[in-house]
């Protein structure tokens, strides 16, 4: 038997921690995922199908329209006074409306939910809070989750003090344990610690369903007024009886606008640094991919404009509901990137590629929703990137990790419109007798400059339907590279599918034309009549439509193999490369 804790999210861009104990308390796995499929593959990969108690921290059941479960009323009662009252979960929130996720896991993993079945593989809803203060005799819960007015000092000593508490009821010997001891004892950012906690927490419910199967006489499972679990129910460690909750500490009141301003203040050089990366990284990406661009560039928000964000309120009136319970976190424009394109094909192209690329939090297409509501205004992309698996693991990426980027893509159009609409409505002062004639003027803008992108992809897609390759003879005295522009229009026929690339691209690529002695139109086509660009397709499996330089780019590679990646003008990519050769030959 092995006993899983999954420390579940309630969506599937958060992390989700993953616990397996085997029957001696031996910690065997502990990890953060993701996904659905992610979490049943952690599992399964342990459990291979055989014996398994799963203790899941989110709700597996919930059917009342409103208001909180029944189990969970049940539970607050006793626990609330510790600070371990459970959230109420309810069909009218999106996340249970229909089957929640919890039921879906296990669904997927053959799991009974019945918490007093006698299968081999079943499921039990936990609930870590209220468990630690049974297990450890707490007289409240250890305050390691993030809030507001908890800095990263206080959160460490919360959670390492967790950490020791489970050490004495699990076997935690091994190398996954001491990286989450490391992690902690390391972090330098609250977010850092936010992805070892959810793992800590998948060891407590793993723990807690190991207590449940071994001693029930000592545990409780919270259920209904009516005493069915089939509405909800939560297993816990029973309270003992003798236990009192400890006085609470009297805490400054702590203005959470000014406190996230003063904490954004002292990183803002931190951000700045961050921020120059994301651009590069984006560039690097646009540019590997051989995609046309105009601009990318970035920015990070000043002090007073967070400020600003941070206290902005539901209505809109000063002294309402917050916006942001915890603006460190929530605002996600802290880190700006704005890529520029020449038409809107482009824009989807480089939207897709950044979701190749990178990991895509959010993604709104402003103008798709504007267009939906049956006029004309605001077009750009927006999403909220963070770093992949990969470069999460790349110590070159270290600043980047836990931050994420607000990018904005749009056509040069769609640009100008922008900025000039911004700053005379929102920067200007418009007098109200002439409000509802701009209103006007900006929508007739809007769609003029709409059909103005759509004319400008016309005119590029009608451009690379041609196929001049006609050349004038070069003097004697001429550039013996390939004219950029040459090159352009020759590569236009040649990879009719394929997007315009960076004009600067085409002049780097001619000089690698020149390295390999490759210095006419009709040179390059000899060169390009020997390569299968159908099995370059079929190896490279392009997940986004490259661009024509990237496109011959690969098949040079494909045509001279080593011979070109030991091009002097090839030494800054050596390794990458080397990468798509072996994708190429593989």
């Amino acid at each position: 038997m092995h006993y899983v804790g999954v420390d579940l999210a309630w969506g599937e861009r958060a992390p989700t921690g993953v616990a397996v104990l085997d029957p001696e308390a031996r910690l065997v796995h502990v990890s953060a995922q993701r996904s659905d499929d992610e979490v049943v593959a952690a599992v399964e990969g342990v459990v291979a199908g055989g014996a398994c108690l799963v203790a899941v921290d989110a709700p597996l059941i919930v059917r009342n329209a409103s208001g909180n479960r029944g189990c969970e009323a049940a539970l607050n009662k006793d626990f609330a006074r510790f600070d371990a009252g459970a959230h109420p979960a309810n069909t009218g929130k999106p996340e249970f409306a229909e089957t929640p996720r919890g039921a879906r896991v296990a669904g997927r993993l053959g799991l009974d939910l019945n918490p007093r079945s006698g299968r081999q593989r079943r499921a039990i809803e936990v609930y870590p809070h209220p468990a630690t203060v049974s297990l450890f005799r707490l007289g409240r819960t250890l305050k390691y989750k993030h809030k507001p007015g908890r800095d990263l000092e206080s959160l460490r000593s919360e959670l390492l003090a967790l950490m020791g508490y489970l050490e004495t009821v699990v076997v935690t010997a091994g190398e996954p344990w001491a990286r989450l001891r490391d992690a902690v004892e390391g972090a330098t950012r609250k977010s850092e610690l936010r992805v070892v906690e959810d793992q800590v927490d998948a060891v407590v419910c793993a723990y807690v369903g190991l207590f449940a199967d071994t001693h029930p006489e000592e545990t409780t499972t919270y259920v209904g007024p009516d005493g069915g679990w089939e509405d909800g129910y939560v297993v816990v460690p029973t309270l003992p009886a003798d236990l009192e909750p400890s006085p609470r500490r009297a805490r400054p009141r702590v203005d959470p606008v000014q406190a996230a301003t003063q904490a954004y203040a002292a990183r803002l050089p931190q951000l700045r640094d961050a921020g120059e990366r994301y651009v590069r990284l984006v560039q690097s990406i646009l540019d590997e991919a051989g995609i046309n661009y105009l601009s990318v560039t970035g920015r990070t928000k000043s002090v007073a404009s967070f400020a600003a964000k941070a206290a902005r309120t539901v209505d809109g009136r000063p002294g309402g509901r917050a916006m942001y319970r915890d603006p460190l976190t929530e605002v996600t424009d802290q880190l700006g990137v704005r890529v520029i394109t020449y038409v809107q094909r482009d824009v989807e192209t480089v939207a897709d590629l950044l979701g190749d690329q990178l990991v895509v939090h959010d993604d709104r297409d402003m103008g798709r929703e504007t267009a939906s509501e049956g006029r004309f205004g605001y077009a750009s992309r927006h999403q909220v990137i963070g770093l992949d698996a990969a470069r999460e693991g790349d110590p070159d990426w270290s600043p980047l990790r836990g931050l994420v980027a607000s990018v904005q893509i749009r056509t040069v159009l769609q640009h100008a419109w922008a900025e000039f609409e911004h700053d005379i409505r929102y920067k200007g002062v418009v007098p109200e007798e002439h409000a509802r004639d701009f209103d006007r003027r900006f929508t007739l803008a809007a769609g003029l400059l709409e059909l103005a992108d759509r004319e400008f992809a016309t005119i590029r897609d009608r451009l690379q339907a041609t196929d001049p390759r006609t050349e004038e003879p070069a003097g004697p005295d001429a550039d013996p590279r390939l004219d950029p522009r040459e090159l352009a229009a020759f590569l236009a026929g040649q990879y009719a599918d394929a997007g315009w690339s960076r004009t600067d691209h085409y002049a780097w690529i001619s000089g690698l034309l020149l390295e390999l002695g490759i210095t006419s139109l009709g040179e390059l086509s000899e060169v390009l009549m020997g390569v299968d660009e159908t099995q370059i397709n079929e190896h490279m499996d392009y997940r986004y439509p490259p661009g024509a330089v990237r496109r011959l780019d690969d098949a040079l590679l494909a045509s001279y193999a080593e011979g070109y990646v030991e091009l002097h003008g090839n030494a800054h990519r050596v390794d990458l490369l080397r990468a798509r050769l072996a994708k190429l030959t593989g």
